[in-house]
């Protein structure tokens, strides 16, 4: 892994309109206090990262969101920013899947397991919860091709992997911060 990414993992930031410099552990308590303000609720916590060459670097913005179906959502993102501007498809998409990667693997089976405590009463009435990754690609345009290498990534880790239209997280939310 590139070494300026390790240190961009290592001391993650996260922020969202309301809240500045959060911590990984900040991003959990702010999920778990969403789900149980109804634990009722249909969840997606999804994790995805879009990116922008500027002039002489790429932004990566990587972002975390907690959906409740038809009940508004909790998110926030994390910049990173490359040194260079990268041009090549294959190259900035291999980036975003490193680093929502990276970032939904810190989402531990165990806080994942909290979660599911918090809406398990409410399982025969409804309640879910769903844990997906967000891929800036799909079957129109340059993305197509590399649809079956990142989606297979992603699933030999077992995770359940969402391409454009369905990857709002990357494509609509991280996307508006690249700009």
């Amino acid at each position: 892994m590139n070494t300026t990414i390790e240190a961009y993992l290592k001391d993650i930031k996260f922020f969202n309109t309301v809240s500045r410099n959060m911590t990984f552990e900040d991003v959990k308590i702010n999920i778990l206090n969403f789900v149980q303000k109804d634990p009722r609720g249909i969840y997606t916590l999804a994790i995805g990262t879009d990116s922008q060459a500027k002039s002489n670097s790429t932004l990566f913005v990587s972002a975390i969101m907690i959906y409740r179906l038809g009940k508004g959502a909790w998110g926030c993102m994390s910049k990173y920013s490359n040194n260079r501007k990268i041009l090549n498809l294959r190259e900035k998409i291999a980036i975003e899947t490193l680093l929502t990667q990276q970032i939904a693997t810190k989402f531990t089976p165990d806080f994942l397991d909290e979660i599911i405590e918090i809406i398990l009463p409410y399982i025969n009435k409804g309640a879910e919860f769903h844990h997906e990754v967000h891929i800036d690609i799909g079957k129109k345009g340059d993305t197509k091709k590399l649809i079956n290498e990142m989606t297979s990534y992603f699933a030999g880790m077992g995770f359940e992997t969402k391409i454009k239209p369905e990857s709002y997280v990357a494509s609509s939310y991280a996307d508006k911060y690249t700009k």
